[in-house]
C-alpha cells in the first residue's frame, strides 16, 4: 500500500519506514510533485497534523499520514509543544533549540517532560487519529548522535540513555512516534 508522508524531513521518512516495514511504501511530498510549504498553523499537535493531511488530500487526492510531534516540559507550562521544531526562531535549527530549552531550565530542578506525538491518517477521504506519548526527563547535556531534534537531551523513563544514545531498533518501538504509528498499524490490520 502506497502512503504520502506529509514531509521531506529525511529522518522522519527512516523512521516511519522502518516502523511501517514492508507493506507500506512511503513517498514523500516531492516524489507526488508536491513542493509547497504546507503550513502549519494550528496550536495543537491534532490540528497541524489535521491540517497537513488534508492539504495533500485535497490537492492531491492521495491517501496520506501526517504528523506533528514535539517535545512538552512541565516545568515550562508545556513549552516548546507546537514551537518545538522553531523554538529558537528558525524551523529546524536543532542545536540552537537545544540551547535555548537547556537556558530556561537553568536552575530548574523538575526537568521533567515529554514527546508527544499525533498522526493523521487519511484514506479515501476520511481522516484517523493515532496518539503516542512517552514521558521522560530532560537532562543537563547533549549526550549521544543519532536520532534529530532534542534527542540528545531526552531520556525516557525506565532508561538511562537518552534517545540519541539509542539505535533506531531500540528507539522506535518506544518512541512517541513509534507509539503513535503502532496504534496507526493495527487500526490498518483491522480495516
Amino acid at each position: 500500500m502506497k502512503l504520502c508522508l506529509a514531509t521531506n524531513n529525511a529522518h522522519k521518512i527512516e523512521e516511519l519506514q522502518s516502523l511501517l516495514g514492508e507493506k507500506f511504501q512511503l513517498q514523500t511530498l516531492n516524489e507526488i510533485g508536491c513542493f509547497d510549504d504546507i503550513p502549519e498553523t494550528a496550536d495543537t499537535f491534532d490540528g497541524n497534523s489535521l491540517q497537513k493531511a488534508m492539504y495533500v488530500w485535497e490537492r492531491f487526492q492521495i491517501d496520506c499520514i501526517a504528523d506533528d510531534s514535539g517535545l512538552e516540559v512541565d516545568a515550562l507550562g508545556g513549552e516548546p509543544g507546537v514551537f518545538s521544531a522553531r523554538y529558537a526562531g528558525e524551523h529546524g535549527n536543532h542545536e540552537n533549540n537545544m540551547q535555548k530549552l537547556l537556558k530556561n531550565l537553568e536552575g530548574v530542578e523538575n526537568r521533567a517532560a515529554q514527546f508527544r506525538s499525533v498522526i493523521t491518517l487519511i484514506i479515501n477521504g476520511i481522516a484517523h487519529h493515532f496518539e503516542g506519548i512517552i514521558r521522560g526527563k530532560i537532562i543537563h547535556e547533549k549526550r549521544g548522535s543519532q536520532g534529530f531534534g532534542y534527542d540528545p537531551l531526552f531520556i525516557p523513563e525506565g532508561y538511562d540513555r537518552t534517545f540519541a544514545e539509542m539505535s533506531i531498533i531500540e528507539k522506535n518501538p518506544i518512541s512517541h512516534r513509534g507509539l503513535a504509528v503502532a496504534k496507526m498499524i493495527a487500526f490498518l490490520k483491522e480495516a
